[in-house]
């Protein structure tokens, strides 16, 4: 018979392995990205506030330093074509395991574009031929912006058609394709920001300069096996519907990287079968009363595609996008239970869907308070707010 893994157990799961207890807390931002797998970074700012709100001593300057001086982690597209920020050793792991066939994907695309809409006869030739000189020009000035170097590279700057027989078609230049298609294949990193941290623009480099160790290389089945066990030690117990839209992988891929890790089914309190690590099959213990504001996009927030043990279908649509991206959050006791953002002054604001406890409201204030001070006088936008995030900006 099934272990059987009710939701308050998953709740307590998942405030000890997401470092959203007190005693959970830590400086070392390595260990916080290899702890939830990866960080979203489709929105620069998440990468920061979701360190921010599990740091001991939350400050934005040691985030800035684990990503662009010790580089203990590092920004790739892997799982669903996101941008993650992850350990070296994740990256290598989610390389193969996804990003590998997303990057095929992307180069058949852009060839096709290129054959439709310019002049270029072998595409993969000029492509190949582009980063060359890119790869050159990064190894005589170290890392350089989009910008700066088709400013350098004029010739690259060749105008192009993405989906020219579709109604939204968009002109790009052929060079942000190179470089985006390099990213894809592990030749190239997004290094340092030309902004402060919540900028989207940042400067290329090559891995090997960068990292000094290939991201590139590894096997599929090999790599998603073990993907797939770090990620269920901090996420399970999850549903194969969870795995295979967390991982974007197909039926196939996930089954085999399951019968690889030798993972254990349990029961979950409504019935569903589920997926935890063979050896995590004890209860863990009651974390406390807890409050924390997680950022849009927060790993926790976006861990599960089945939610329904940590969020109330009714708030779903209040607090996601129509596109599935989560907005910022108040999380109790984990549990969503309401939003949070700025007004234009900086002063953050909460909307709480439910009657909190008198101690719960203590926490909400000091969770508040503790934000305000790590992030000073930074306005956060995010990229994918939810509809009662755009309606706390209006009011």
């Amino acid at each position: 018979m099934a272990t059987v893994i009710s939701d308050e157990q998953r709740r307590w799961r998942l405030a000890h392995r997401h470092r959203l207890t007190e005693a959970g807390r830590t400086n070392d931002i390595a260990s916080i990205a290899a702890d939830l797998v990866g960080l979203h970074a489709s929105d620069p700012a998440t990468v920061y506030l979701s360190c921010l709100v599990r740091m001991e001593r939350p400050l934005v300057e040691p985030v800035s330093k684990a990503l662009y001086t010790d580089r203990s982690v590092v920004r790739h597209h892997a799982m669903r074509r996101t941008m993650w920020v992850m350990v070296p050793e994740t990256a290598r792991r989610a390389h193969a395991a996804a990003t590998a066939k997303i990057a095929i994907a992307e180069r058949k695309r852009t060839i096709a574009a290129m054959l439709e809409t310019t002049d270029v006869v072998d595409p993969q030739v000029w492509m190949d031929g582009a980063l060359q000189e890119i790869r050159a020009l990064l190894a005589e000035r170290g890392p350089e912006t989009t910008r700066a170097i088709g400013q350098a590279l004029p010739h690259l700057v060749l105008p192009m058609r993405l989906g020219a027989t579709t109604k939204n078609p968009a002109t790009v230049n052929a060079h942000t394709k190179v470089l985006q298609g390099a990213g894809f294949d592990a030749e190239l990193v997004r290094a340092a920001p030309t902004g402060d941290w919540t900028s989207a623009e940042y400067a290329w480099s090559t891995v090997d300069d960068w990292l000094g160790v290939p991201i590139g290389g590894g096997e599929e089945l090999p790599a998603a096996t073990r993907l797939l066990d770090d990620w269920l030690a901090r996420f399970g117990p999850a549903t194969e519907t969870d795995i295979r839209w967390w991982f974007g992988w197909t039926a196939t891929l996930t089954r085999k990287a399951l019968a690889g890790a030798a993972a254990a089914q349990v029961e979950l309190q409504d019935g569903r079968l589920a997926w935890i690590r063979a050896d995590d099959q004890g209860d863990v213990d009651d974390p406390g009363p807890w409050v924390r504001l997680l950022p849009g996009l927060d790993p926790t927030s976006m861990g599960w595609k089945e939610r329904e043990w940590y969020l109330d279908a009714a708030y779903t649509r209040e607090l996601f996008d129509r596109f599935g991206n989560a907005g910022p959050t108040v999380w109790a006791d984990g549990r969503v239970v309401g939003a949070w953002g700025q007004g234009n002054d900086g002063e953050i604001r909460t909307e709480i869907m439910e009657s909190l406890p008198s101690d719960h409201q203590r926490l909400l204030g000091e969770a508040v308070d503790e934000l305000a001070a790590a992030i000073g006088d930074v306005v956060v936008r995010p990229r994918f707010p939810s509809p009662m995030l755009r309606r706390m900006a209006d009011s």
